[in-house]
């Protein structure tokens, strides 16, 4: 065998051996995303809903009830984002999306970040291994690994450090950078300003006809106990969002490696029989010259 042929053979094996590990991947995705999507499924309507409310008591209450997360502050002096990626990488665009979201958000609060006022906190090792190299931010790495672990519970501490930090003063706003998931091949990528609780915009005719909310036992008591465990859900639903969408963009990711590697492999294929004819008609010809030579 010739030596363009061996490289030729090694490659088409080497593809050959690729093409089983993208395989194998897109089919651990594949499971790891239908869990993924029946839990963001059921989770979404329930957290919409919640959130839709807090947001309509928080703008029909204005004024009358003091919501400490809702207190929007005169001077934005401290600034908190929160990045969630992925621990692992072959997912096509997912990290790389939310990253660029997360980068707008620091190119934003450029000011705080001079001043030192600035803080990052990563969930998924993606984003904090991406933006590790800016200066003059306090990264919050403490529940970087929550994706090991994914639940409820798990979740919890991490969104009251917030929570808390927010209502000490600690920060003046919180903006989550996050992938929402639609389908297999679609995410859409959000930053979106989680503290303080944003208002509806409402015009003077709507404010006449504010809706009278009946609250039972305490109005003030109740929507300060309430805001938190609503809160908390939101910020679960972002989790369990950003889980399909890494699931879903890696088995699309691998699917369009298997796909990419078959027609590597007709190429190589073609590759090889072209010049494995090509020696079988250099061996013929130099037979029938040495015939040749020897009957003259």
């Amino acid at each position: 065998m010739s030596g363009k042929l061996k490289e030729v053979k090694d490659r088409i094996e080497s593809v050959k051996n690729t093409q089983k590990i993208t395989k194998a991947m897109k089919l651990v995705a594949a499971s790891k995303f239908k869990r993924a999507t029946d839990a963001i499924t059921q989770m979404r309507p329930y957290s919409n809903k919640l959130s839709q409310m807090l947001t309509n008591i928080v703008t029909a209450t204005e004024g009358d009830v003091k919501i400490d997360l809702a207190e929007e502050r005169p001077a934005i002096d401290n600034v908190l984002i929160v990045v969630i990626t992925s621990d692992k990488g072959l997912c096509g665009g997912f990290n790389t999306n939310v990253i660029k979201k997360a980068k707008q958000a620091i190119e934003q609060y450029d000011a705080q970040r001079k001043q030192g006022k600035l803080s990052l906190m990563t969930i998924g090792k993606k984003g904090h291994d991406s933006l590790k190299k800016y200066k003059n931010i306090n990264f919050i790495t403490d529940h970087m690994n929550l994706f090991k672990k994914l639940s409820f519970e798990n979740s919890t501490p991490a969104i009251e450090s917030v929570l808390e930090s927010y209502t000490n003063g600690e920060y003046d706003k919180v903006v989550i950078a996050y992938s929402q998931f639609k389908n297999a091949i679609t995410q859409i990528f959000h930053l979106k300003q989680f503290l303080p609780i944003e208002k509806l915009e409402i015009d003077e005719t709507a404010k006449k006809t504010k809706v009278d909310y009946v609250f039972e036992p305490d109005k003030h008591l109740l929507i300060q106990e309430l805001a938190p465990k609503i809160l908390k859900t939101q910020f679960y639903s972002y989790l369990l969002d950003s889980n399909a969408s890494e699931h879903g963009a890696r088995m699309s990711a691998m699917d369009n490696a298997t796909e990419n590697a078959n027609e590597l492999l007709k190429d190589l294929k073609t590759t090889y029989n072209k010049e494995r004819q090509a020696a079988i008609t250099k061996e013929l010809i130099e037979i029938v010259s040495g015939a040749a030579a020897l009957g003259s």
